[in-house]
């Protein structure tokens, strides 16, 4: 697909966390628009993609300057009171366009600079180990949560055609946990997988975030509705695995391996 990409001036950028964040100060994203348009993304059903009138995934806006509106905006919220950010939460912040425009890097040199007592990184993307030299400046402030929805590379090929391989994704795991950098799994929203997964994430992170369509659309399952999600299930012929008890599957297949203090549940798993 060809992708539409523009370049906006962003008047701010934090925003409050609200409803599914409710548990950070603010929610951060670099980019408006996400190329990676997985089949499933509740955002398709937001406003943001609705008032668009194109589809989601072909399009993306570039904050140009972002850095700056930044540092002004941190100054500002650090001076009220606790900052913690979640970056981010409609857009992928490691998107392709980012080997280019290096928009979060910018915003990431932004942050050593004046640092929030927490971020959270949430990304699908390799391109996250770019950035190791600056995680390791922000220290225990910073995770790295790491979208692996599945360790089958058809089933991630059926839902997510444009988003990156799953095998490269559990090397940028093992890469950052071997730099030191705090990670997770976040296996949301579930996707079939196999037995052999949670084997697969042991040697590479303390900490697993479970989580799916009813839990985690923001809207109890309704923008996934929306969106027709069961049909893609229905074309494998797994629909039990799209089923609001579907992830106490995979919850106690990662308790074989993990401790249940590692097991995180929804919005419990991406909170600071």
């Amino acid at each position: 697909m060809n992708i539409e990409y523009s370049y906006k001036q962003p008047k701010s950028l934090l925003n409050k966390g609200t409803g599914f964040l409710t548990g950070y100060s603010h929610s951060l994203n670099p980019y408006t628009g996400c190329s990676f348009g997985c089949s499933y993304c509740y955002v398709r059903r937001m406003p943001v993609s609705l008032f668009r009138g194109k589809d989601w995934g072909s399009w993306v806006d570039i904050k140009q300057g972002a850095a700056a509106v930044l540092r002004k905006e941190l100054l500002r919220a650090r001076s009220k009171g606790p900052v913690t950010i979640f970056m981010s939460s409609s857009t992928d912040p490691y998107q392709p366009i980012e080997h280019k425009e290096r928009i979060t890097r910018s915003l990431l040199e932004v942050m050593v600079e004046q640092p929030p007592d927490f971020l959270l990184i949430q990304t699908r993307s390799p391109l996250v180990r770019r950035d190791i030299d600056l995680f390791l400046q922000l220290g225990d402030k910073v995770r790295i949560s790491m979208t692996i929805e599945t360790d089958l590379e058809p089933i991630r090929k059926h839902f997510s055609p444009d988003a990156p391989p799953i095998q490269a994704r559990l090397k940028t795991l093992q890469l950052l946990s071997e730099a030191g950098v705090s990670t997770q799994a976040a296996i949301a929203p579930i996707l079939p997988s196999s037995e052999e997964f949670p084997h697969k994430l042991r040697p590479l992170v303390d900490r697993i975030c479970i989580d799916d369509y009813f839990m985690g659309d923001g809207s109890s399952g309704k923008r996934s509705r929306q969106l027709g999600i069961h049909q893609w299930y229905e074309q494998l012929g797994l629909e039990e695995w799209h089923d609001p008890s579907a992830y106490k599957l995979v919850q106690e297949r990662m308790k074989q391996v993990f401790s249940e203090d590692q097991i995180f549940i929804s919005q419990k798993g991406f909170e600071p």
